[in-house]
């Protein structure tokens, strides 16, 4: 019971320190940012497949997979948005030639 506790304040605290640090963001920053960010996310993805692979129960391998599946999700998306927002600064004719 202890540890469920501890883990729950420690949720917490990084909840609220997470959004007050994004919360700060300027919107100009947020795009570039959000790029870096899917570099970290690939070792969500590795944290993701280690604790589905331990399997310490049905709920554990479940939970498992599950965070896998959202990882994998939020990195292709991030991918995604900053591929559509480097398109906005190439020139015209460059978007001729990759359109054609």
């Amino acid at each position: 019971m202890n540890e469920l506790v501890v883990g729950i304040v420690v949720f917490v605290l990084a909840a609220f320190v997470g959004f007050e640090v994004i919360s700060k963001v300027p919107p100009t920053l947020h795009t570039p940012l959000m790029s870096g960010a899917n570099a970290i996310s690939g070792v969500t993805i590795l944290g993701a497949v280690t604790a589905a692979g331990l399997g310490m129960g049905t709920a554990a391998e479940v939970l498992g997979f599950l965070a896998v599946v959202s990882a994998t999700v939020n990195v292709i998306g991030g991918f995604l948005v900053t591929d559509r927002m480097l398109a906005m600064f190439r020139r015209p004719r460059q978007r001729e030639r990759e359109e054609a």
